[in-house]
C-alpha cells in the first residue's frame, strides 16, 4: 500500500466520523499521547477521553455541513509515520487546513500531531 493510499483510507474514515458527529469514533483515530499545536497554545493529549470530550464539544461548529472532503498531500513519510497536508472542503468550499502526523501504532494509523495551517 502506498503512503497516499494509506492516508486516503485513513482520511476517508476520519471524514465519515466527522460527518456522523461521532466523537467516540474520532477519538479512536488519535494516538495517546498526542499533541495539538494551536497558534499560541499547545494541547498535550494524555488520555483518550480528553480527545473524545474535545470533539464532543466541537461538533457544533460543523452544524449544517453535509459534505466534507479531504484533499490530501503526503509531504513526508517513513515506515512508521506519515505527514499529511489536508485541505478540508465543507460543502465544496475551502474550510480548514491542517498538517497531521500519522503514526503506526500496533498495526493501525493514528493522529499523533495536529497542526492548524493557514487556508
Amino acid at each position: 500500500m502506498t503512503e497516499t493510499t494509506t492516508a486516503r483510507d485513513f482520511f476517508d474514515t476520519y471524514t465519515r466520523a466527522l460527518l456522523d458527529r461521532d466523537a467516540t469514533a474520532i477519538a479512536d483515530l488519535y494516538a495517546v499521547p498526542a499533541l495539538i499545536e494551536f497558534p499560541g497554545q499547545a494541547v498535550a493529549v494524555s488520555d483518550r477521553a480528553q480527545t473524545e470530550a474535545f470533539f464532543a464539544a466541537a461538533v457544533g461548529q460543523y452544524a449544517g455541513v453535509n459534505e466534507a472532503r479531504a484533499e490530501i498531500d503526503v509531504i513526508a513519510e517513513t515506515g512508521h509515520s506519515r505527514w499529511v497536508d489536508v485541505r478540508w472542503l465543507h460543502d465544496g468550499e475551502p474550510a480548514e487546513r491542517f498538517v497531521y502526523q500519522l503514526v503506526l501504532t500496533e498495526g493501525r494509523w493514528e493522529i499523533a500531531v495536529l497542526t492548524p495551517m493557514d487556508t
